[in-house]
């Protein structure tokens, strides 16, 4: 294969407004999946957008129904060119999150696809759209050079992932012949930065944390009865500080995960974060503080309080209201045992004198991950370094939520993840936007990536 005139073909591409247009096709159907209403333009990207598109890569295709009653449809395409050769899962998901209509910057709107420059803004150009248009880019590509993609593909993509991912896992365990694979190539997430290509190999998990403090009915004159009345604001604000202290330290042994393992540590040796133009900057005391900032967001766990709630901010008057709640949200990798999380909990509040606060857990995603010395990694590592003529990033897992479990631990795959976005996105946001530059880049890496697939000798992984 050619990368030089790969580069090119993908650069005129994306340049010449092609790519563009097909994203702004995509990016106008709503397919919000927490929004029931939105479920009929769910249905109409997997039909009208995913299907055509899956068929033209000479898949067989076929919209299953979700065997979850809260999630959307999941479509699987399947091109089998002989029973000899290595199997490709790819993973990609349908659904957005809500387009947050009238919080975004003024003549942006989340259902266009707007161009100002490099910067592509609208509804799912990031997330999850513009990644798998990019994927299926590349493959389109080398069916046009080859005839044939020289390995067997099933492409799977979700319509629920923006709420949990409901219903893949039991799909997936139902469906184990029509997914069996040698490896998962997926596209979500970030890179490290705009600037660096990115391997990743699987996910933090997320487990919510609700804390309530409800002690009486209706609010008490602060001056009357302050002093008398245990305030739930001031009990919550104690509470979460017994949990997780005013810098980002968690303070429960048993939310924490085993010490940092020695290859990780050295993956992240080099790992610099916070170095695109427009990141915020990296709070140097905050959180662990032997860790560096890589550390603690891919290799530790965090407790993040994203949102409080006590009394009338907007009205506030002179009293003591009668409850309060936060909503806590640990984000941890794999390796820690969360089984007696809410024990753990309840017994530290109660012991730091909070009984009267309750604990309520909600969860998303397990953590899972690939190991680092997986030989389908060193492979990844290698081909994406050769056609990047340059290193790349690879990481242990990415700071966030993806269902990677459901193809590490149920599918028994190696998971590689090449994201095709950059942590100022913007994404579950207003004014979420794709970077020109990365499906220029990302076009051919993932081409790169499949065709190696065909032409060199890949890991057994069965």
């Amino acid at each position: 294969m050619d990368i030089a005139a790969l580069k090119e073909r993908a650069r005129q591409h994306v340049d010449s407004g092609d790519f563009a247009a097909e994203l702004a096709t995509m990016v106008g159907y709503r397919t919000v999946s927490s929004d029931l209403e939105q479920a009929p333009a769910v249905r109409a990207y997997l039909e009208e957008i995913l299907r055509p598109a899956l068929e033209g890569l000479g898949c067989v295709v076929e919209v299953h129904e979700n065997p979850d009653l809260r999630g959307g449809p999941i479509i699987v395409g399947q091109r089998i060119e002989s029973p000899q050769l290595p199997t490709v899962l790819c993973y990609g998901h349908a659904d957005v999150v809500t387009g947050q209509e009238g919080l975004w910057r003024e003549g942006l709107d989340p259902w266009t696809l707007t161009i100002e420059g490099e910067r592509w803004y609208g509804r799912g150009s990031a997330d999850n759209k513009g990644q798998h248009l990019t994927n299926i880019t590349a493959l389109r590509f080398l069916l046009e050079e080859h005839g044939s993609l020289g390995f067997n593909l099933t492409y799977l993509i979700e319509s629920s992932e923006e709420i949990g991912s409901p219903g893949l896992p039991e799909f997936a365990a139902t469906h184990r012949d029509l997914l069996r694979a040698d490896v998962l190539i997926g596209s979500d997430g970030p890179r490290l930065d705009a600037a660096t290509p990115t391997l990743f190999l699987g996910a933090r998990g997320g487990l919510g944390i609700i804390l309530d403090v409800d002690l009486r009915p209706g609010l008490y004159h602060s001056g009357n009865w302050g002093g008398a009345l245990r305030n739930p604001a001031t009990t919550l604000a104690g509470a979460i500080s017994a949990i997780v202290d005013g810098h980002g330290r968690i303070q429960i042994p048993g939310l924490l995960p085993p010490e940092v393992p020695t290859a990780v540590r050295e993956a992240l040796a080099n790992v610099a974060m916070g170095t695109t133009p427009g990141d915020p900057a990296i709070d140097p005391t905050w959180g662990q503080p032997e860790l560096t900032p890589a550390e603690r967001v891919y290799a530790w766990n965090t407790l993040e309080v994203i949102a409080l709630d006590a009394g009338d901010p907007a009205r506030a008057v002179g009293a003591i209201p009668g409850r309060a709640r936060a909503h806590l949200q640990l984000r941890y990798v794999a390796g820690t045992d969360l089984t007696k999380a809410h024990e753990h909990l309840t017994e530290h509040l109660a012991a730091h004198g909070y009984p009267m606060v309750k604990v309520t857990l909600t969860g998303t995603y397990p953590a899972s991950r690939t190991p680092l010395d997986d030989p389908w990694v060193t492979w990844a590592r290698q081909t994406l370094e050769e056609a990047w003529a340059g290193p790349i990033a690879v990481l242990p897992n990415i700071g966030g939520g993806l269902p990677n479990h459901v193809f590490t631990d149920i599918l028994a795959l190696p998971t590689l993840w090449l994201p095709h976005s950059y942590p100022g996105c913007r994404q579950h946001g207003p004014d979420e936007h794709l970077l020109a530059s990365i499906p220029r880049e990302g076009i051919p890496l993932a081409a790169a990536l499949f065709h190696e697939i065909a032409e060199k000798p890949t890991p057994n992984a069965n």
